[in-house]
């Protein structure tokens, strides 16, 4: 056996592991139902919104038609100029159910999304017992007719021994531009792949959990003891911190399945997306040893069989065909298609990414490296503010 075969065989094992890894989390992936006999709790909805003036009104009404009857909806103008805060102010006169939160001067050493939704949490729990919910929710996200129910109904059933405190779900991800579609949509790969869904559900290890900002659920009770987004202030990545605090405070967290909660188109274009994701996707790894051993595992199992597929064939004589490499290399390029295909058809998002599996890895790869560059720089920035507390710190 040749440096090929054994490349190109290593290749498919981690291929092979990553969707046999997908297979048994989207197994585990819990669908909501109702239960017409369970009552319907009270549900605070939090939304920060800087320079929303695009979303925050279907964002709103989508949430209004969301079947909760006791409904709060709390929205922060994080310091609009796009007429975002006008826009509030109108929706809180025609509906009652709306109201905006008083702005505050953003404190040093704060993340602009996290100190939103502190005032909006603070402003909530004035209200709310330890057994009600908080939904912390992106204004870009749309809610489906009767999704908020479906997500109380979620939050509602036990899982594992400890008492969630925390449910999110990543909602069914829009995607215009196939720019969009290949780093999109690259999170559930990723997430899939890695993630031991059977040990978040069964364990409160903090590294086996997540959650997804744009959609967070969190027990009034449970954000108290851990410390609500003050405790996560500097952070970027709320989806990865905020479930690990909740842990650390005895507290179970889940994922859901949201394709029939929520929607989101996440960003519009590739530039759009990749700055997206260059803003958090190093500290949602948090060291360097941990992205050194997925840019090996990708490298390997998902961009290099492309390459040793062809170096193989072009190798191959009448005489000495490289079957082995062909094989295996051609093996794992089809399982990498395969689970984005089953990945797509389960999360109901864009399939047209599915054939440039390789390509799709090696950027979300790359910008994985430059926010740890962005990082190490002081430099990672959203919304026209830069992170004053950086991990270079």
């Amino acid at each position: 056996m040749n440096w090929l075969d054994l490349l190109a065989l290593i290749g498919l094992a981690i291929a092979a592991f990553a969707a046999i890894m997908t297979l048994k989390n989207l197994q585990c992936l819990r669908k909501p139902e109702l239960a017409p006999d369970h009552p319907e709790s009270p549900l605070v909805v939090c939304i920060p919104a800087r320079n929303e003036s695009a979303n925050i009104e279907d964002c709103v009404r989508s949430v209004l038609g969301g079947g909760i009857e006791q409904l709060t909806v709390l929205i922060y103008d994080d310091q609009s100029d796009d007429g975002t805060g006008a826009i509030v102010a109108r929706l809180a006169t025609e509906d009652s159910r709306v109201r905006s939160v008083p702005t505050h001067p953003m404190p040093a050493g704060w993340c602009g999304k996290q100190h939103a939704c502190w005032r909006l949490a603070q402003f909530a729990l004035d209200t709310l017992h330890d057994d009600d919910w908080m939904l912390f929710l992106d204004a870009d996200v749309r809610i489906e007719p009767g999704g908020l129910r479906l997500a109380m109904a979620s939050a509602a059933s036990p899982v594992g021994a400890a008492r969630l405190g925390l449910v999110s779900t990543f909602p069914k991800q829009r995607t215009e531009t196939l720019g969009e579609a290949l780093l999109v949509t690259s999170i559930f790969f990723i997430l899939l792949s890695y993630l031991p869904f059977r040990r978040m559900q069964t364990t409160l290890d903090p590294a086996a959990s997540a959650a997804c900002g744009q959609f967070m659920l969190v027990r009034a009770s449970c954000y108290q003891a851990f410390g609500g987004h003050e405790a996560l202030r500097d952070s970027m990545h709320d989806g990865v911190k905020m479930p690990r605090l909740a842990r650390k405070a005895g507290w179970g967290t889940d994922l859901f399945s949201g394709v029939d909660v929520a929607s989101c188109r996440m960003y519009r274009g590739f530039k759009e997306a990749w700055d997206g994701f260059a803003k958090n996707a190093y500290e949602g790894l948090g060291n360097i040893w941990l992205l050194s051993l997925l840019t090996v595992l990708h490298l390997v199992g998902h961009i290099l069989p492309v390459p040793l597929l062809l170096i193989a064939v072009l190798a191959s004589t009448g005489d000495s065909v490289r079957w082995v490499a062909i094989l295996a290399a051609a093996a794992a390029i089809f399982l990498g298609i395969a689970q984005r295909m089953v990945i797509a058809s389960h999360q109901r998002h864009s399939a047209a990414a599915a054939p440039l599996h390789a390509l799709g890895v090696l950027l979300m790869t790359l910008v994985q490296w430059w926010s740890l560059y962005l990082s190490l720089r002081g430099r990672r920035s959203w919304r026209g503010r830069t992170l004053t507390a950086d991990l270079a710190a």
